[in-house]
């Protein structure tokens, strides 16, 4: 059979009137009206209405046509026809026309769905079931189905035409499309490698690169200049509605360049890719350090569709009589609060109180809030007699209160505490009350961000990667404190709350990126190492460069306004990081591992946690997940022997010589000191950095321990 004449359903135009055409498709729905039979033919381009009549078609063809079922795979030719008047269906495109059956071939047949793929009515008016209410598991299971239903297949398209937007647009710009290794070694980028054996070096790994970022850096030292490469990148890290353990970034560099050459740069190029979808964006963006994010959103990352920004009003109770913002102050916190313009019907005394100071705001990580109402010029509170009418006027100046008004402030010792928590309160009010304009979209520049964060071992790590540029560079690198004042050039593209991209100026001069290696704590032998291959290269000219990734499947998810980065993913994995379609990951035969010598990786190296079974302290230690202090080991041994002693009599009364298990007193045993303190860990969100696994605000623990 030959398609060469063929045409796609959604391209027949009522101009086609009286033309025979052939198409080919899935039967999408059908009516059969005794004898006369009406199909839904659905291809890529959309449905067209094909029609069995047996005054035209010949009996052996309607014999046949009855036969179809939905999702049968067919080819027909026919003439386009004007629908009669009063049966043209407003819910496919080319409802005004049909096509007249005269040949039907089944080019294949389908069995029995799991799911309903139509989502087209085929009479004005009437519903269908669809597949939004299906399980996402059993839908990923049988993508190959779900790709058929207009709305995915709608956003594969819509993601193909950003994609050639990027492309025709860095092309006009003078970039160059470069491929990248996929198989690299292994670098430290913040999250964890997915690692590939190697056959043909046995005990040696591949890395799937978490980016190209060395890679597009010795394109500039090469002399390439502008580069840029929609990349496939892999990361090994818990899942997210907008994270993938692969996903796709486009990946850009230029040399001889600043920050302003590549705002503007990804400024057209992000106006232009959300025209695609009909979503117009003004320029210039606005920029905001990220000392103003936090000081006023509590966040790197801000939702600007909305008010709600702090205002700092630590200065008005410098002298304050409330004992409990008294004694915070004394210890250096701070008090911040927003004012809910106009809300004062919709959050109540009771809501106020009841939910928001005793359950939300402590969700959130603060010990409590004060709030305080605006009715007939005063503000009002449960608490506000403990207040002087010089603080209550001053917060009415420094808030720009009206009658109707909310304000509810957070104190703490800790600044990040105050912050973390207002930030999350002002989200959450912003989505209980409908202060964001789902149709709005708020572009935002990051800029300013520290160069190094606090390790918890001590020393500093990467804010965002070690081929950042400082911005300064007669900086001491083994002093701390200088250090984490340092800024860094790098620059987030944030976009109602979510990072689009970011990206920063590199380092060129080799002395500074081994000063950063240096106060990362790293060695010479370390740097050569981890890093000498592209600290060779810096020994031979390399140009100023930066950058910039911008998030593929976030940006396009945005666009279409999806819920999750899955719906714009032709094969997404599911929340769990596993693919329901093709099993993976899976395991594999043993003979396969023998090949790739895993069998007996290390030789005679122990596995993680063995060596520490063997001292029964450390294996108290690796069981309970608890750490034990070189101060707190004699203690521990002392209880351990004594326990021991303990059971050995008691077993040996009962005429047993080992004991199978130990029973000893209960004893509460604390660590020194009966000062309440909130670790430093805890003050700085590092509590849990370095879990395995975090459900909300706790450690995550599997259910089953040793």
């Amino acid at each position: 059979m030959s398609f060469s004449q063929r045409v796609f359903c959604g391209q027949v135009t009522p101009d086609d009137v009286g033309r025979s055409v052939q198409l080919c498709g899935w039967v999408d729905a059908y009516r059969d009206h005794g004898g006369l039979l009406f199909v839904h033919l659905r291809d890529r381009s959309g449905i067209m209405q094909i029609v069995f009549n047996p005054e035209i078609a010949s009996a052996d063809l309607c014999r046949k046509a009855s036969s179809l079922r939905t999702e049968y795979c067919i080819s027909v030719a026919g003439d386009v026809k004007k629908r009669l008047a009063g049966t043209e269906n407003p819910n496919i495109e080319t409802g005004n026309i049909e096509v007249m059956v005269t040949q039907l071939t089944v080019l294949s047949e389908s069995d029995a769905l799991p799911f309903a793929v139509s989502d087209k009515a085929m009479v004005a008016g009437a519903s269908m079931a669809g597949a939004d209410n299906v399980a996402e598991d059993l839908r990923l299971q049988y993508r190959y189905l779900d790709i058929r239903r207009p709305q995915v297949r709608d956003n594969l398209m819509a993601r193909h035409r950003v994609f050639q937007c990027v492309r025709e647009f860095l092309d006009s710009r003078g970039f160059v499309e470069i491929e990248t290794p996929v198989l690299t070694a292994s670098t430290p980028e913040g999250a964890r490698d997915y690692l590939v054996p190697s056959r043909v070096h046995p005990q040696n790994f591949y890395a799937l690169p978490q980016s190209p970022q060395l890679f597009k850096q010795l394109l500039m030292i090469g002399g390439m200049e502008r580069y840029f490469q929609l990349a496939r990148c892999f990361r090994d890290e818990d899942l997210r509605p907008n994270r993938q353990p692969e996903f796709t970034q486009l990946d850009l560099e230029a040399s001889f360049i600043d920050e302003e050459f590549l705002y503007e740069l990804i400024e057209e190029l992000t106006v232009k890719v959300f025209a695609v979808g009909g979503i117009e964006l003004s320029r210039p963006f606005p920029r905001m350090t990220y000392t103003e994010a936090m000081d006023t959103t509590g966040s790197d990352r801000p939702d600007l569709r909305f008010g709600l920004r702090f205002v700092d009003v630590t200065d008005v109770f410098s002298k304050t009589n409330y004992s409990i913002f008294r004694q915070i102050l004394q210890r250096g916190g701070c008090i911040k609060g927003i004012n809910i313009k106009g809300q004062s019907e919709k959050l109540s005394k009771n809501v106020l109180q009841n939910e928001y100071a005793k359950d939300i705001v402590p969700s959130f990580g603060a010990r409590g809030m004060t709030w305080m109402r605006a009715e007939d010029g005063k503000l009002e509170s449960n608490i506000v007699q403990f207040f002087s009418q010089d603080e209550l006027e001053a917060l009415w100046k420094k808030f720009d209160v009206a009658d109707g008004d909310v304000l509810i402030m957070i104190a703490d010792s800790s600044y990040s505490v105050v912050t973390s928590a207002l930030g999350q309160l002002r989200l959450h009010l912003a989505n209980r009350l409908g202060l964001i304009d789902e149709n709005s979209f708020y572009p935002v520049w990051i800029t300013e961000f520290p160069l190094f964060e606090p390790r918890e071992e001590g020393g500093v790590t990467s804010s965002h990667h070690p081929f950042t540029a400082p911005d300064r560079v007669d900086f001491d690198p083994k002093n701390i404190e200088e250090l984490l004042s340092l800024h860094s050039r790098a620059y987030d593209l944030v976009m109602n709350g979510e990072e689009l991209g970011g990206g920063s100026i590199r380092i060129n001069n080799r002395d500074v990126q081994r000063k950063i290696f240096a106060a990362l704590g790293l060695n010479e032998e370390e740097m050569r190492e981890k890093f000498g291959f592209f600290l060779r290269a810096f020994d031979f000219g390399a140009p100023p460069h930066g950058g910039l990734a911008l998030g593929m499947d976030r940006t396009v998810s945005m666009i279409l306004r999806t819920p999750s980065i899955r719906d714009v993913i032709a094969f997404p994995k599911n929340r769990s990081a596993s693919c329901p379609l093709t099993g993976a990951p899976s395991a594999v035969k043993r003979e396969q591992l023998a090949e790739l010598g895993l069998l007996n990786l290390g030789g005679q190296d122990v596995l993680p946690g063995t060596a520490e079974k063997e001292n029964k302290v450390d294996h108290l230690s690796w069981v309970s997940r608890i750490g034990i202090a070189a101060h707190e080991r004699p203690v521990i041994e002392e209880i351990l022997a004594e326990a021991e002693e303990l059971a050995l009599i008691a077993f040996q009364k009962a005429g047993k010589e080992e004991p199978m298990f130990t029973v000893v007193p209960v004893s509460n045993r604390t660590r020194p000191g009966t000062e309440e303190k909130r670790s430093e860990l805890a003050q700085k969100g590092q509590l849990l950095k370095s879990a395995p696994s975090v459900k909300g605000n706790y450690f995550k623990v599997a259910s089953i321990l040793e």
